[in-house]
């Protein structure tokens, strides 16, 4: 009890360490990439019990029962779909051994102790996941603007003032795909690789 107590004190109970490139494909991530679609890895984090792996396209998070279990659970968040935010570093006190990497994905949060010793590496993951969450920020807004626009269209329907009957079904199907274009695509950025290269260095 003694020494797990004194652990957590000095911060090394389950710290973690970032993987290079060359390792990639020793880790458990690595099995569920879908490297069908483009995804690699651009950024990981390891502790005993956990993997951190940020792809382009999602946070794979290989989350461990305990340190001397075999039991993995795989939770995947796309970015196109869940928000990050909150993102900050807490520095080590003198007599810690570790950094904080902190951050929200929905109203999920994550705190991820790792060696200060990599303190530099981590600075590069926090650019590209704030780089990231205020992209996800524009995107949303602009979704929004598509169907605060979608509304006006359909106010002008009711005003009885927008083309004939076959003019109206035309109309419906140009606006649909253009809505679902706006909403899924040009709003929706799915691939962040040229954040994590304009960042991450290691």
């Amino acid at each position: 009890m003694f020494k797990k107590l004194a652990a957590e004190a000095l911060g090394i109970s389950d710290i973690g360490v970032i993987v290079g490139p060359a390792d990639y494909n020793k880790v458990d991530a690595d099995d569920y990439l879908f490297s069908e679609d483009g995804e690699q890895i651009f950024f990981l984090i390891k502790s005993k019990k956990d993997e951190y792996c940020f792809t382009n396209l999602a946070l794979i998070h290989v989350d461990g029962d305990s340190a001397v279990s075999s039991k993995r659970s795989i939770k995947r968040y796309d970015y196109a779909s869940h928000q990050v935010s909150k993102v900050s570093i807490e520095t080590a006190g003198t007599l810690d051994m570790d950094v904080e990497l902190k951050f929200d994905i929905d109203n999920i949060r994550f705190s991820i102790d790792i060696k200060k010793t990599y303190i530099e590496q981590l600075k590069d993951i926090y650019k590209a996941l704030i780089t990231i969450g205020k992209q996800q920020h524009r995107d949303a807004v602009c979704r929004d603007n598509a169907l605060r626009t979608l509304d006006a269209t359909a106010s002008v329907h009711k005003l009885n003032l927008a083309p004939g009957e076959g003019g109206l079904v035309a109309s419906y199907g140009q606006l649909l795909s253009a809505l679902n274009t706006a909403m899924l695509e040009t709003h929706t950025k799915r691939d962040f690789s040229d954040v994590f290269t304009k960042y991450i260095h290691n």
